[in-house]
Protein backbone atom coordinates (compact mmCIF):
# COMPACT_ATOMS: atom_id res chain seq x y z
CA UNK A 1 0.00 0.00 0.00
CA UNK A 2 0.99 3.83 -0.36
CA UNK A 3 1.01 4.27 2.91
CA UNK A 4 0.41 1.93 6.44
CA UNK A 5 -3.49 2.30 7.37
CA UNK A 6 -3.42 -1.13 8.88
CA UNK A 7 -1.03 -4.28 8.92
CA UNK A 8 -0.93 -6.67 6.69
CA UNK A 9 -0.01 -10.41 8.27
CA UNK A 10 3.08 -12.04 6.45
CA UNK A 11 2.75 -15.33 5.56
CA UNK A 12 4.04 -17.78 8.57
CA UNK A 13 4.92 -14.80 10.78
CA UNK A 14 4.20 -15.26 14.51
CA UNK A 15 1.39 -12.45 15.03
CA UNK A 16 1.58 -11.23 18.85
CA UNK A 17 -1.55 -8.74 19.31
CA UNK A 18 0.06 -6.82 21.78
CA UNK A 19 2.05 -5.51 19.07
CA UNK A 20 -0.60 -3.53 17.22
CA UNK A 21 -2.10 -0.97 18.62
CA UNK A 22 -5.95 -0.77 18.25
CA UNK A 23 -5.44 3.20 18.74
CA UNK A 24 -3.28 3.16 15.89
CA UNK A 25 -4.46 6.49 13.33
CA UNK A 26 -1.60 8.02 10.66
CA UNK A 27 -0.93 11.29 12.41
CA UNK A 28 -1.39 13.43 9.59
CA UNK A 29 -4.99 12.50 8.75
CA UNK A 30 -7.75 13.54 10.51
CA UNK A 31 -11.46 12.76 10.78
CA UNK A 32 -12.65 14.91 8.47
CA UNK A 33 -10.02 14.52 6.05
CA UNK A 34 -10.55 10.77 6.12
CA UNK A 35 -14.24 10.26 5.68
CA UNK A 36 -14.16 12.81 2.76
CA UNK A 37 -11.37 10.54 1.45
CA UNK A 38 -13.97 7.19 2.04
CA UNK A 39 -16.36 9.03 -0.01
CA UNK A 40 -13.97 8.81 -3.10
CA UNK A 41 -12.74 5.48 -1.74
CA UNK A 42 -16.40 3.98 -2.01
CA UNK A 43 -16.96 5.79 -5.05
CA UNK A 44 -13.91 3.94 -6.67
CA UNK A 45 -15.34 1.29 -5.56
CA UNK A 46 -18.61 1.06 -6.90
CA UNK A 47 -16.85 1.13 -10.69
CA UNK A 48 -14.46 -1.09 -9.79
CA UNK A 49 -17.41 -3.59 -8.68
CA UNK A 50 -19.09 -2.54 -11.67
CA UNK A 51 -16.10 -3.66 -14.06
CA UNK A 52 -15.48 -6.98 -12.11
CA UNK A 53 -19.40 -7.58 -12.49
CA UNK A 54 -19.10 -7.14 -15.75
CA UNK A 55 -15.84 -9.06 -16.67
CA UNK A 56 -17.08 -12.17 -15.00
CA UNK A 57 -13.22 -12.99 -14.69
CA UNK A 58 -13.09 -12.84 -11.02
CA UNK A 59 -15.29 -12.27 -7.73
CA UNK A 60 -14.29 -10.86 -4.25
CA UNK A 61 -14.86 -12.20 -0.60
CA UNK A 62 -14.47 -9.59 1.90
CA UNK A 63 -14.19 -11.60 5.43
CA UNK A 64 -14.66 -9.95 8.48
CA UNK A 65 -13.97 -10.89 11.94
CA UNK A 66 -13.18 -9.54 15.05
CA UNK A 67 -14.98 -9.28 18.79
CA UNK A 68 -18.26 -8.18 19.93
CA UNK A 69 -18.36 -4.30 19.03
CA UNK A 70 -15.69 -4.84 16.69
CA UNK A 71 -17.85 -2.85 13.58
CA UNK A 72 -18.62 -5.50 11.70
CA UNK A 73 -21.66 -4.16 10.27
CA UNK A 74 -20.75 -0.54 10.53
CA UNK A 75 -17.93 -1.49 8.24
CA UNK A 76 -20.50 -3.02 6.04
CA UNK A 77 -22.68 -0.08 6.10
CA UNK A 78 -19.87 2.35 5.08
CA UNK A 79 -17.72 1.22 3.28
CA UNK A 80 -20.12 -0.71 0.87
CA UNK A 81 -21.93 2.30 0.61
CA UNK A 82 -21.54 2.82 -3.34
CA UNK A 83 -21.33 -0.95 -3.77
CA UNK A 84 -24.36 -2.32 -5.86
CA UNK A 85 -26.53 -4.49 -4.45
CA UNK A 86 -27.73 -6.36 -7.33
CA UNK A 87 -23.76 -7.59 -7.56
CA UNK A 88 -23.27 -8.18 -3.70
CA UNK A 89 -24.06 -10.66 -1.31
CA UNK A 90 -23.60 -10.62 2.51
CA UNK A 91 -23.41 -13.32 4.67
CA UNK A 92 -23.79 -13.71 8.75
CA UNK A 93 -22.65 -16.88 10.37
CA UNK A 94 -24.69 -17.51 13.70
CA UNK A 95 -24.09 -20.91 15.44
CA UNK A 96 -24.59 -23.95 13.27
CA UNK A 97 -27.97 -25.37 12.33
CA UNK A 98 -28.47 -29.44 13.40
CA UNK A 99 -28.06 -30.07 9.34
CA UNK A 100 -24.67 -28.14 9.52
CA UNK A 101 -23.26 -29.92 11.98
CA UNK A 102 -24.03 -33.41 10.23
CA UNK A 103 -21.32 -31.84 7.71
CA UNK A 104 -18.10 -30.84 7.54
CA UNK A 105 -17.37 -27.15 8.82
CA UNK A 106 -17.01 -25.42 5.41
CA UNK A 107 -19.92 -27.08 3.74
CA UNK A 108 -22.29 -24.48 5.01
CA UNK A 109 -19.85 -21.76 4.00
CA UNK A 110 -18.73 -23.40 0.43
CA UNK A 111 -22.49 -22.78 -0.91
CA UNK A 112 -22.44 -19.33 -0.04
CA UNK A 113 -19.18 -17.91 -1.57
CA UNK A 114 -19.39 -15.60 -4.27
CA UNK A 115 -19.39 -16.86 -7.94
CA UNK A 116 -17.78 -14.67 -10.78
CA UNK A 117 -18.95 -11.46 -11.13
CA UNK A 118 -20.30 -10.97 -6.96
CA UNK A 119 -18.81 -9.28 -4.64
CA UNK A 120 -19.30 -11.11 -1.18
CA UNK A 121 -18.82 -10.13 2.14
CA UNK A 122 -18.58 -12.71 5.21
CA UNK A 123 -19.40 -11.12 8.46
CA UNK A 124 -18.14 -13.57 10.62
CA UNK A 125 -17.38 -16.88 8.82
CA UNK A 126 -15.67 -20.28 8.83
CA UNK A 127 -13.10 -18.65 11.33
CA UNK A 128 -15.69 -19.08 14.08
CA UNK A 129 -14.80 -22.83 13.88
CA UNK A 130 -11.06 -22.37 15.67
CA UNK A 131 -12.35 -19.54 17.32
CA UNK A 132 -15.47 -19.75 19.11
CA UNK A 133 -15.38 -23.56 19.04
CA UNK A 134 -11.60 -23.38 20.55
CA UNK A 135 -12.33 -20.63 23.21
CA UNK A 136 -15.39 -22.88 24.53
CA UNK A 137 -13.89 -26.17 23.85
CA UNK A 138 -17.07 -27.10 21.44
CA UNK A 139 -15.01 -29.98 20.04
CA UNK A 140 -11.51 -31.54 20.70
CA UNK A 141 -8.06 -29.60 20.23
CA UNK A 142 -7.20 -32.45 17.93
CA UNK A 143 -10.17 -31.99 15.98
CA UNK A 144 -9.24 -28.01 15.56
CA UNK A 145 -5.86 -28.12 15.43
CA UNK A 146 -6.76 -29.19 11.81
CA UNK A 147 -8.96 -26.88 10.47
CA UNK A 148 -5.93 -24.42 9.88
CA UNK A 149 -4.65 -27.00 7.23
CA UNK A 150 -8.04 -27.62 6.13
CA UNK A 151 -9.10 -23.48 5.75
CA UNK A 152 -5.77 -22.83 3.77
CA UNK A 153 -6.67 -25.75 1.22
CA UNK A 154 -10.41 -24.22 1.20
CA UNK A 155 -9.05 -20.65 0.25
CA UNK A 156 -6.65 -21.66 -2.08
CA UNK A 157 -9.20 -23.86 -4.15
CA UNK A 158 -11.01 -20.54 -4.23
CA UNK A 159 -8.46 -18.17 -4.90
CA UNK A 160 -7.73 -20.91 -8.26
CA UNK A 161 -11.12 -20.43 -9.05
CA UNK A 162 -10.53 -16.25 -9.51
CA UNK A 163 -11.95 -15.43 -6.25
CA UNK A 164 -10.47 -12.45 -4.86
CA UNK A 165 -9.81 -13.11 -0.89
CA UNK A 166 -9.34 -9.98 1.80
CA UNK A 167 -9.60 -11.03 5.43
CA UNK A 168 -9.96 -8.19 8.18
CA UNK A 169 -9.69 -8.29 11.63
CA UNK A 170 -10.85 -5.71 13.04
CA UNK A 171 -8.62 -4.90 16.61
CA UNK A 172 -10.58 -3.22 19.25
CA UNK A 173 -9.21 -2.58 22.87
CA UNK A 174 -11.08 -4.50 25.95
CA UNK A 175 -11.67 -0.72 27.35
CA UNK A 176 -13.20 0.18 23.97
CA UNK A 177 -15.46 -2.87 23.64
CA UNK A 178 -16.63 -1.84 26.97
CA UNK A 179 -17.14 1.43 26.60
CA UNK A 180 -19.37 0.68 23.60
CA UNK A 181 -21.49 -2.09 25.03
CA UNK A 182 -22.05 0.97 27.56
CA UNK A 183 -22.91 3.00 25.18
CA UNK A 184 -25.77 0.09 24.07
CA UNK A 185 -27.26 1.07 27.53
CA UNK A 186 -27.45 4.36 27.63
CA UNK A 187 -28.49 5.21 24.46
CA UNK A 188 -32.25 4.19 23.38
CA UNK A 189 -31.41 3.89 19.43
CA UNK A 190 -28.76 1.73 20.12
CA UNK A 191 -30.61 -0.53 22.87
CA UNK A 192 -31.51 -3.08 20.47
CA UNK A 193 -28.24 -4.20 19.71
CA UNK A 194 -28.59 -5.20 23.89
CA UNK A 195 -27.61 -8.74 24.72
CA UNK A 196 -26.05 -10.42 27.58
CA UNK A 197 -24.10 -12.88 25.82
CA UNK A 198 -21.70 -10.19 24.72
CA UNK A 199 -20.81 -9.36 28.06
CA UNK A 200 -20.39 -13.13 29.31
CA UNK A 201 -17.79 -13.22 26.44
CA UNK A 202 -15.79 -11.02 28.04
CA UNK A 203 -14.55 -12.91 30.31
CA UNK A 204 -12.82 -15.06 27.85
CA UNK A 205 -10.86 -12.01 25.87
CA UNK A 206 -7.58 -13.26 27.00
CA UNK A 207 -8.48 -16.98 25.54
CA UNK A 208 -10.15 -15.16 22.01
CA UNK A 209 -6.92 -12.96 21.81
CA UNK A 210 -5.19 -15.92 21.86
CA UNK A 211 -7.16 -17.85 19.35
CA UNK A 212 -7.25 -15.01 17.15
CA UNK A 213 -3.41 -14.71 17.15
CA UNK A 214 -3.32 -18.27 16.51
CA UNK A 215 -5.66 -17.96 13.17
CA UNK A 216 -3.54 -14.81 11.92
CA UNK A 217 -0.39 -16.39 12.10
CA UNK A 218 -1.46 -19.45 10.63
CA UNK A 219 -3.70 -18.55 7.78
CA UNK A 220 -2.63 -15.72 6.15
CA UNK A 221 -1.41 -17.05 2.82
CA UNK A 222 -0.65 -14.46 -0.56
CA UNK A 223 -3.60 -15.67 -2.14
CA UNK A 224 -5.46 -15.22 0.99
CA UNK A 225 -3.72 -12.19 3.21
CA UNK A 226 -5.01 -10.92 6.64
CA UNK A 227 -5.10 -7.58 7.54
CA UNK A 228 -5.02 -6.51 11.18
CA UNK A 229 -7.08 -3.11 11.33
CA UNK A 230 -6.79 -0.56 14.04
CA UNK A 231 -10.44 -0.30 14.94
CA UNK A 232 -10.56 1.85 17.90
CA UNK A 233 -11.68 4.51 15.81
CA UNK A 234 -14.67 3.75 13.42
CA UNK A 235 -14.25 6.44 10.89
CA UNK A 236 -10.44 5.57 10.80
CA UNK A 237 -10.92 1.88 10.41
CA UNK A 238 -13.62 2.84 7.14
CA UNK A 239 -11.02 4.55 5.17
CA UNK A 240 -8.05 1.67 6.48
CA UNK A 241 -10.52 -1.14 4.65
CA UNK A 242 -12.22 1.05 1.42
CA UNK A 243 -8.23 1.73 0.50
CA UNK A 244 -7.14 -1.50 0.95
CA UNK A 245 -10.26 -2.79 -1.07
CA UNK A 246 -9.65 -0.35 -3.84
CA UNK A 247 -6.17 -1.21 -4.42
CA UNK A 248 -6.58 -4.37 -4.29
CA UNK A 249 -9.15 -4.41 -7.38
CA UNK A 250 -7.34 -1.77 -9.02
CA UNK A 251 -4.84 -4.46 -9.50
CA UNK A 252 -7.62 -6.44 -12.08
CA UNK A 253 -9.04 -3.00 -13.36
CA UNK A 254 -6.47 -3.55 -16.84
CA UNK A 255 -7.19 -6.69 -17.50
CA UNK A 256 -11.11 -6.52 -16.93
CA UNK A 257 -11.44 -3.57 -19.45
CA UNK A 258 -9.13 -5.13 -21.69
CA UNK A 259 -11.53 -8.58 -21.97
CA UNK A 260 -14.24 -6.14 -21.81
CA UNK A 261 -13.00 -4.41 -24.82
CA UNK A 262 -12.43 -7.91 -26.50
CA UNK A 263 -15.40 -8.77 -25.88
CA UNK A 264 -17.32 -5.35 -27.14
CA UNK A 265 -15.04 -5.83 -30.45
CA UNK A 266 -16.26 -9.32 -30.79
CA UNK A 267 -19.83 -8.40 -30.65
CA UNK A 268 -19.35 -5.28 -32.87
CA UNK A 269 -18.05 -7.73 -35.63
CA UNK A 270 -21.07 -10.18 -35.08
CA UNK A 271 -23.52 -6.77 -35.55
CA UNK A 272 -21.87 -5.81 -38.34
CA UNK A 273 -22.41 -9.17 -39.86
CA UNK A 274 -26.02 -9.35 -38.96
CA UNK A 275 -26.67 -5.54 -40.38
CA UNK A 276 -24.80 -6.95 -44.50
CA UNK A 277 -27.02 -9.88 -44.13
CA UNK A 278 -30.22 -7.49 -43.36
CA UNK A 279 -29.31 -5.31 -46.18
CA UNK A 280 -28.42 -7.61 -48.78
CA UNK A 281 -32.37 -9.67 -48.14
CA UNK A 282 -33.89 -6.12 -48.19
CA UNK A 283 -32.17 -5.72 -51.61
CA UNK A 284 -33.28 -8.83 -52.71
CA UNK A 285 -36.60 -8.31 -51.64
CA UNK A 286 -36.98 -4.97 -53.67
Amino acid sequence: MSKQFLWKVKESSKVKLKDYSPEYRDDHIERDVAEEQLQKLSKELGELQELMTAAQKNSLLMILQGMDTSGKDGTIRHVLSAVNPQGCTVHSFKEPSLEELQHDFLWRIHQHTPPLGVFGVFNRSHYEDVLVVRVHNLVPEKKWQKRYQSINAFEELLADSGTIILKFFLHISKDEQAKRLRAREDEPEKSWKLNVGDWKERAYWDDYQEAYEDALSKCSTESAPWYIVPANHKWYRNMAIAQTLVETMQQYKDEWRKDLLARGEKELVALKQIHAEQSYESKIRK
